[in-house]
């Protein structure tokens, strides 16, 4: 088996520590991801008992497991100088920046949809509030927002409003944050989709190499 050129060598070292910050991410994604499921004050913030919310906490641990998993067949791959594990990382990673993308612009053209889905989801916790079947989350979701109701039965949850005197309307709120929060996602997403094409690019450049250097006798 030939040894990597020098450039190929500096490339197997890159795609390493590339892949061990992609794990390190995953790790985050999934942490995130089950704190927003079993904490309780955040499961009240991300919606509460919400379906669609609540499958998207799963959906968010299984990417962030997935990215667990790519970075470290990743890491084997560079370390082991193994083709078979470069091509699967490759392959992986093409299809998580194709879901990214995908996922980006679903997001971009249904954004109304999904701030509407929000408002929904916080009718419903203010009606269970109001019949008594929560207690918990529409005063957590008050105070996250520094706001109050709807305008409509603002009398029957006055006892969950901040103690600042501000009564904001929720739905305002809920959707200037939404903006504001889809704008940095947005932005951090682009990041990652460039990362992972140099990842791409670097694991197909050190795979080339390896096979190149083990036809040499």
């Amino acid at each position: 088996m030939g040894s990597l050129s020098g450039g190929m060598s500096c490339i197997k070292y890159l795609l390493f520590f590339f892949n061990f910050i992609f794990w390190l991410a995953g790790s985050a994604v999934f942490a995130i991801a089950l704190w927003l499921r079993l904490d309780k004050d955040a499961s009240s913030l991300s919606g509460g008992s919400s379906g669609s919310i609540f499958i998207g906490e799963y959906i968010l641990m299984g990417c962030g497991g997935l990215m667990m998993l790519v970075g470290f067949c990743g890491c084997c791959g560079a370390v082991q100088e193994s083709q078979c594990l470069l091509g699967t990382f490759f392959t992986c990673l093409l299809i998580i920046f194709a879901a990214e993308v995908a996922a980006g612009v679903y997001g971009f053209l249904n954004k109304d949809k999904v701030v509407s889905l929000v408002k929904d989801a916080y009718k419903v916790v203010q009606e269970e509030y109001i019949t008594g079947k929560d207690n918990d989350t529409l005063p957590a979701i008050h105070k996250s927002f520094n706001c109050c109701g709807d305008g409509i039965n603002i009398s029957k949850i006055n006892d969950t409003c901040p103690d600042n005197g501000k009564t904001h309307d929720c739905n305002l709120k809920i959707e200037e944050n939404l903006n504001k929060k889809m704008y940095i996602i947005g932005v951090v997403g682009l990041g990652i989709a460039g990362i992972m094409i140099f990842g791409m690019i670097f694991s197909m450049l050190l795979c080339c190499a390896i096979r190149n250097s083990r036809d040499v006798i």
